[in-house]
């Protein structure tokens, strides 16, 4: 259970995948607009990477890994995620639409998010087993979803301050992404 633990919150606080990995900043800058926006594209990725986590351990263990075609495993990977991508797309078409609308062409580049790829990629190298690669992948998931809402509310205040003209939009924007990324850097040693 410890170890669990450990990998759980080593993947939301030191590992952080946007923040200290810098995987996932496109739909991390592209959906940090607004809160509602933000929790929504969050729920995406936490099911994708959870998912994606177990498939892609399925796929290594029991496709790749017997028949010796280990240097497959991008490439199934990156079906694999583009499956679950297109299915959590359908989904939210049909019963979410408004969340579906204002994702817009985020929803479909979780697909070439390389934080997911990423979270299926360090499964296998460090030998994770099943329930390990799933806590891993969810924790990856909650760590996104904990740096796009702190980000969302960062960018929400940055835009009603007074920003020098200079600095409006992009530029202060990846000031402050910089800047949270700096206090996510203060957990690393800490597992």
């Amino acid at each position: 259970m410890r170890e669990i633990l450990i990998i759980i919150l080593s993947a939301i606080l030191v590992e952080n995948f946007v923040l200290t990995k810098f995987l996932g900043i496109c739909p991390f800058l592209g959906v940090s607009n607004n809160l509602s926006s933000a929790l929504g594209m969050s729920g995406a990725v936490v099911f994708v990477m959870t998912i994606a986590s177990g498939a892609t351990w399925a796929a290594n263990e029991f496709l790749l890994k017997p028949f010796g075609i280990e240097y497959l495993q991008t490439l199934t990977f990156i079906l694999v995620i583009a499956t679950l991508v297109q299915f959590v797309e359908i989904v939210l078409k049909k019963n979410v639409p408004a969340l579906y609308k204002s994702l817009g062409i985020y929803l479909p580049l979780i697909t070439t998010n390389c934080a997911v790829l990423g979270v299926s990629l360090l499964n296998i190298q460090r030998e994770y087993n099943f329930v390990q690669s799933i806590v891993y992948g969810m924790g990856a998931g909650l760590g996104f979803t904990l740096a796009l809402l702190i980000f969302a509310g960062v960018r929400e205040r940055v835009e009603s301050a007074e920003v020098p003209k200079t600095f409006k939009g992009l530029p202060i924007t990846l000031i402050a992404a910089g800047l949270v990324s700096i206090v996510f850097f203060g957990f690393q040693g800490l597992f």
